[in-house]
């Protein structure tokens, strides 16, 4: 939004990006991974992980299922927010869950997923991706609307859109990133120690010095 304004006749007037935030308290890494994925039956799965409130092709639902053609025998895809008739629909790498039954549960799965992907064509924020990151889990993102803003390298990929090789490829050097992902949000919370949100001002502000310390 603020290089489309740089672009306006707004242009010379100040102006200031307001980042969306998240609470720490409750977005951080928590639970049992294994017992996380004992509870799916994917604990000997590597585990790529959707979240949405209601999925759509916008959302990106139906490039999940292109994409679960691709992957390899021990990879997974957990995806949460489908309705009854989305399920029905899903192969049979796709598990669907209609949502969680709390807010702890959704961390847990955050937190146990190896990579989480946000393939949403609409993000004003991307606040599933961000939630994931300070759960520790890297995220794989579409060179699209505002997700690209909250990924650097480090903590994820950003792919173009229908760029299913890349995204496998990425899927697969995944435990390149892992050190330094499952550490995010340690990092962020050591610097700001004070904040009870994740301040997405700050989080652009962090380079990966700081991150890989």
């Amino acid at each position: 939004m603020d290089g489309l304004v740089s672009e306006s006749f707004l242009k010379q007037n100040p102006r200031v990006v307001i980042y969306n935030g998240i609470d720490l308290a409750t977005f951080k890494p928590s639970g049992d991974s294994l017992a996380t994925k004992l509870k799916y039956n994917v604990e000997d799965k590597f585990l790529i992980l959707g979240v949405a409130t209601t999925w759509d092709r916008r959302k990106g639902l139906s490039d999940f299922i292109e994409l679960s053609k691709r992957l390899m025998h021990d990879e997974r895809i957990i995806l949460v927010g489908l309705d009854d008739k989305q399920m029905e629909m899903l192969p049979e790498n796709i598990i669907g869950i209609p949502r969680t039954e709390t807010k702890s549960d959704l961390v847990e799965l955050y937190s146990a997923a190896d990579v989480f992907m946000n393939l949403s064509e609409e993000e004003t924020f991307g606040l599933t991706t961000i939630e994931s990151m300070a759960c520790g889990t890297p995220v794989i993102v579409y060179n699209k609307t505002a997700s690209p803003e909250l990924v650097q390298t480090g903590t994820g990929f950003i792919i173009e859109k229908g760029d299913f090789d890349s995204g496998c490829i990425y899927l697969t050097s995944k435990k390149e990133i892992d050190s330094h992902a499952k550490q995010f949000a340690y990092l962020y919370k050591k610097k700001y120690p004070e904040d009870k949100e994740i301040d997405g001002k700050k989080l652009m502000s962090m380079d990966m010095v700081e991150k890989s310390k």
